[in-house]
């Protein structure tokens, strides 16, 4: 922070690297805290409703009224919610290098707004959908969408998705910005913002997976989605409502780029160093334990003839450390000069590459989170969705896990970690990895619990007499809220731990991109389970026997094996996510005290 002034007791404090709306120096005390993160949570509710409402019961839309096949609507709504979570990574990246995130924002809501709006129109008007059709006649001929008005179909969908994509990715990184790290107060405020952004997340989810699910499936689509229309609408005021008081990171340039350049030079550069002397002097320690005898080197290097460029270098070089090959990228001479890298460009390189082991060991996790949606639902479509006189729609059932997130967030975040607090004596309780890891050690519990209930369901059936019958089982769909249990308390501990550790680990320059990588891991899961399906299929149909995930119908399947296999899978990830955890070494303040 720097102070601004004529007199030093009447000079205000200014945050280094910030700027209010107006591009003006931000103010400590004026600007950022915990208020203008609550715009930001609260636009957050307005923004989940408004694209989980469509995305939770899309394949019964494009099904009942486009006309499209069961298993091609399975697709499109998976390229669809993939599509939004992978464009968080642009969203991210733009807030980065040449927007803020409170523009990137702005304009991402608009954009959902006015792919919303497409979809409202097409939902209201009967000119612009197929001609109805009763699919429950089997001589009845649907036309399936096409021509104009599939264009206009995913033209509405994929506006949507490029807006939720750059919600996501610069959504969660601005609000974060709003307290200091450098202190512990503001560091203990950004965690209780990245519990209370899930919590949101829930609150936006409980509403859409029940209020708007039921207008959309009792009082007609255009409903819905003039619902969601209105919500992202109310969005944009509310999170303008806030702008006196942000404080907006300033945009450093593509950080693409320099990680290209980093690696580019580090594979080009020839091993032979600058200068002999120059290079022992820059490979003695690492920049975060840089102490009084590195600056004597230094000096003693500049004395006996180092390069003028190597004298402003503002950190050291470690020379054994981890990816050291990237020094090659400072500590030789470079073949352009377009390939000049700085010494802080190499070690934020080096951070970004450390987290991906981290990216990777979620995206597992993320594939179990997809069998929610999948065959989660259809497992409790069999059973008895009866509560009292209430019939409980499929569609609504992920009202378990954002029920769980919702109680279990709070619990977490005021009586948890303080107790690990006290505990530990540390000032984060349970450190990131930790937090991460116990969400994937639940997934395993999770896959676990799923094969026992569906083996329990299968028995039902079978001692019932109803395996090949349509009818209801005499079972309860509360059995399903078990495995809805541990996957929601692991959804809760490892996204909110993600984007806590990315943002905090990222350089700064990096942040909004690196913390999308959580939105990333969640495509990349819901896309990874459509593939392990397909594998397990090809590779159990062999020699006359039946796919294990293929049949009539839900009973004819061995769904619990497949959850086996997902609960095997997801112990080895854990295995090689404590291999890459012990190893890690954090780098920011806080994050392992």
């Amino acid at each position: 922070m720097d102070q601004e002034g004529g007199h030093p007791q009447m000079a205000a404090t200014t945050w280094d690297g910030y700027v209010d709306w107006r591009s003006r120096p931000a103010i400590a005390g004026r600007h950022g805290g915990m208020l203008a993160a609550l715009f930001v949570l609260v636009a957050e509710v307005l923004e989940n409703l408004a694209y989980l409402a469509n995305a939770s019961n899309l394949v019964m839309y494009m099904a009942e009224y486009m006309h499209v096949s069961p298993s091609r609507a399975a697709n499109d709504v998976t390229n669809f919610m993939g599509t939004a979570f992978l464009l968080a990574l642009l969203g991210g990246f733009l807030s980065d290098a040449f927007f803020t995130a409170y523009r990137i924002y702005l304009i991402s809501a608009a954009i959902e707004f006015l792919g919303l709006v497409i979809l409202t129109v097409q939902a209201k008007s009967a000119s612009l959908k197929p001609p109805p059709c009763n699919q429950a006649d089997p001589t009845a001929v649907c036309q399936e969408v096409s021509g104009r008005k599939a264009a206009m179909l995913f033209a509405g969908l994929y506006l949507v998705a490029l807006g939720v994509g750059g919600i996501k990715g610069s959504l969660p990184s601005h609000g974060a910005e709003q307290f200091d790290d450098t202190t512990p107060q503001g560091r203990k405020q950004r965690s209780t913002f990245f519990n209370y952004f899930v919590f949101c997340l829930s609150c936006g989810g409980l509403i859409a997976v029940t209020l708007v699910i039921w207008v959309e499936d009792n009082k007609g689509w255009q409903w819905g989605f003039g619902i969601s229309t209105l919500a992202i609408f109310l969005s944009i005021p509310v999170f303008l409502a806030g702008t006196a008081i942000y404080r907006n990171k300033i945009p450093s340039g593509s950080p693409l780029t320099t990680i290209f350049k980093v690696l580019v030079a580090a594979t080009l550069n020839p091993c032979k160093s600058r200068n002999t002397s120059n290079a022992i002097a820059s490979m003695n320690t690492s920049p975060a334990y840089a102490t009084t005898q590195t600056a004597q080197r230094k000096q003693e290097a500049f004395e006996a003839g180092a390069e003028d460029d190597q004298k402003s270098k503002e950190a050291t070089l470690p020379s054994n450390g981890s990816l050291s090959f990237l020094n090659r990228a400072v500590t030789s001479k470079p073949i352009h000069r377009s390939l000049e890298c700085s010494v802080q460009q190499v070690e934020d390189v080096k951070v970004v590459l450390k987290l991906l082991p981290v990216f990777a060991c979620t995206i597992i996790l993320n594939c179990c989170l997809a069998q929610l949606s999948t065959f989660s639902v259809q497992q409790a479509s069999t059973m008895d969705t009866k509560l009292g006189s209430l019939k409980v729609p499929p569609a609504s059932l992920p009202i378990f896990p954002i029920l769980f997130i919702m109680i279990l967030a709070p619990v977490y975040d005021h009586f948890i970690i303080p107790f690990a607090r006290r505990a530990t004596k540390t000032e984060t309780g349970v450190t990131h990895l930790q937090r991460i890891g116990i969400g994937l050690a639940l997934s395993v519990l999770a896959m676990a619990v799923a094969a026992l209930v569906e083996i329990k369901r299968k028995r039902v059936a079978t001692d019932s007499g109803l395996l090949a019958s349509p009818d209801p089982l005499p079972i309860t769909f509360f059995w399903i809220a078990l495995q809805y249990l541990f996957l929601g308390s692991a959804d809760l501990f490892t996204l909110a731990g993600l984007l806590e550790f990315f943002f905090s680990e990222a350089p700064a320059s990096m942040r909004s991109l690196a913390t999308s990588l959580s939105w990333a891991s969640l495509a990349m899961g819901y896309y990874l389970s459509t593939v392990i399906v397909s594998i397990v299929n090809s590779a159990t149909g062999h020699s006359g026997h039946r796919p294990w995930l293929k049949g009539e119908s839900l009973n004819g399947y061995h769904l619990e094996r497949f959850y086996w296999l997902m609960c095997v899978l997801s112990g080895l990830n854990f295995v090689n996510y404590l291999f890459w955890a012990s190893r890690y070494k954090y780098r920011s303040a806080g994050s392992s005290k």
